[in-house]
């Protein structure tokens, strides 16, 4: 079976986008849905296949969207349910499919099932949340039911006063999580988050957490592994529970009926063979997951920003994207090619290098050409295709607004003091792996705002940068990152049957400068040898074969002398 006989989502590049971050088409300064209407014909000019458009639901933004109060309706400043329908008519005018986010784990506090929730013990709704009892030590003092941290910091669990019991968010106390347990909740999840807009015509999900709806069913508490805190690393005892196989069945049925396609979020999930259960075609789950062996790098093993910038080796990124393309070698199972998106700080600051504008044009093509030469479905975030980075490591604190960010260096600034070591290394921290550097608005031109908004301000400064780092300014030179994007991904439909479905093996294992590796077709005899130089500065051609190929691109314009130039990427077939 050739790729081109696979569904659409096998063969397709997929684009991010940030609703608050992508246009604002009114002045208020946050990015709409009209915006995103706006350049449909931009985003259909770089060949992609689909966009991914993140949470525009009703919302009070405690978690820019994540937190759902009505999956019915659209978070007023982006628009209306109208300018939805609008969207999925002007995507697929235009052949261009569209999914959503589907956040099901847990909702906003403010939702009516929540709030009927919390009204009362006796209350019908009281078990579509996770409630519990208080615990209560030697001295008297009322705990929480155990020691899970939650992923934004602090305890997991919430009191409530009105009805004296504990509620469960995994997130922000704004969170709650959803007890799946219960299938009234299933039942009213499917159709309220899942059925309204399939009808509506979107073509499938990226599915939030989607490991995290089965927890443990005794709430156990977690080992002790930070012995200065009362809260503990959880992971796993809310990830990859029981019943979630049984659940994401279910959610399958759903979408089958639609004809729909699934992506889900799949983190603390490093064991390939726990990830093949949620892929695998016959067990009727997910049709890919997001896995992020390669995205975590760097981070703190206990908490995220416990961490230096850039502390990761070469081999560990060649080994964790080895176990994520090795799922295509399953007959029956896919794959996700992805370094960006809003949970993630930019690619090239990460991995390439964003010192000169040089380094930048470089790095960023030589992630280009890897991601798009990579098997599985390929996911571009905005910004991205234009080569963006992170926000200079000038910039004061304050300008990070992402809850996650905020919540850990309050943490530390109360532990440790102003102008300790510890809020030092958790300021360079943030500077490189903040979530906040994906969500600092489009740069489109070199007009005010860099073109994001006509208003006097927008929601999040502007990158720097936005004068030489832009839509217009890349559209017209053609030695940018952006025309360079737009002829890998024409290369890439070009070559599917060996760049999007062929296997992957690493060549060349342990070089800590030159990442190598091969791609052969399943179905034909054709091969390709893909080289990049992960560093600025030359290296040794790599000891790989490459006998009887050509070049068929790189990122300078022709091979250097026995020797691979700064970040210098090429595929010879």
């Amino acid at each position: 079976m050739t790729i081109t006989q696979f569904p659409w989502w096998k063969q397709a590049t997929i684009y991010q986008i940030y609703p608050a971050s992508f246009k604002d088409s009114n002045g208020d300064g946050v990015g709409d849905l009209p915006g995103i209407i706006s350049q449909l014909d931009y985003i259909k000019s770089l060949g992609v296949d689909a966009i991914w458009v993140c949470p525009m639901y009703d919302s009070p933004q405690y978690d820019m969207g994540y937190d759902i109060s009505d999956y019915e309706n659209v978070y007023p400043p982006y628009g209306t349910v109208q300018d939805m329908d609008d969207l999925i008519e002007g995507c697929h005018s235009r052949g261009i499919r569209i999914i959503l986010d589907l956040v099901i784990n847990h909702t906003s506090h403010l939702h009516l099932w929540f709030q009927e929730s919390r009204s009362s013990r006796s209350s019908p709704k009281r078990d579509w949340y996770i409630w519990r009892p208080a615990k209560y030590d030697a001295a008297g003092n009322r705990k929480p039911p155990n020691n899970w941290r939650s992923n934004f910091g602090g305890s997991a669990w919430e009191w409530d006063e009105g009805t004296q019991e504990y509620y469960l968010h995994l997130f922000c106390p704004e969170q709650p999580d959803l007890n799946w347990e219960n299938p009234l909740t299933r039942a009213a999840i499917y159709e309220s988050a899942m059925e309204f807009w399939l009808r509506k015509g979107v073509d499938g999900f990226r599915i939030d957490t989607v490991n995290m709806y089965s927890k443990d069913p005794d709430l156990r508490d977690a080992p002790v592994i930070d012995h200065e805190s009362e809260w503990q690393l959880a992971v796993d005892y809310y990830c990859n529970g029981p019943h979630m196989h049984t659940y994401l069945r279910e959610v399958n049925a759903i979408l089958a009926k639609y004809n729909a396609m699934s992506v889900g979020e799949l983190p603390n999930t490093p064991d390939p063979a726990k990830v093949l259960k949620y892929v695998s075609a016959r067990e009727r789950q997910l049709n890919m997951v997001f896995n992020f062996d390669v995205v975590d790098l760097g981070f703190g093993k206990d908490q995220k920003f416990d961490t230096v910038p850039r502390s990761w080796k070469l081999d560990d990124f060649r080994t964790a994207l080895t176990r994520t393309q090795s799922l295509i070698s399953h007959d029956d199972a896919w794959t996700t090619v992805f370094l960006e998106n809003h949970d993630q700080a930019r690619s090239i600051t990460r991995f390439g290098s964003d010192r000169t504008p040089e380094l930048r044009n470089r790095s960023g093509k030589m992630l280009a050409l890897m991601l798009a030469s990579l098997s599985g479905t390929l996911y571009i975030y905005q910004g991205q295709e234009i080569g963006a980075v992170n926000a200079p490591e000038t910039w004061d604190i304050s300008e990070y607004k992402d809850v996650e960010s905020s919540n850990f260096y309050n943490y530390m600034r109360a532990r440790f003091g102003d102008g300790s070591a510890e809020l030092q290394r958790t300021e360079l921290a943030l500077q490189h792996l903040a979530r906040d550097h994906a969500r600092l608005p489009m740069q489109w031109d070199s007009t005010k705002h860099a073109g994001f908004t006509t208003g006097e301000a927008s929601w999040m400064r502007v990158n720097d940068d936005w004068n030489r780092c832009n839509v217009k300014r890349e559209c017209l030179d053609k030695n940018s990152v952006l025309h360079f994007w737009k002829r890998m991904l024409t290369l890439r439909k070009k070559y599917k049957e060996l760049l999007v479905g062929g296997r992957f093996e690493p060549l060349d294992v342990g070089n800590e400068s030159v990442f190598a590796f091969e791609k052969r077709a399943k179905t034909t005899e054709d091969r390709a040898v893909v080289i990049l130089n992960f560093t600025d500065k030359e290296q040794e051609h790599p000891q790989v074969d490459i006998g009887g190929l050509e070049r068929l691109v790189g990122n300078y314009d022709e091979d250097g002398n026995r020797s691979l130039r700064p970040f210098e990427a090429v595929v010879y077939v």
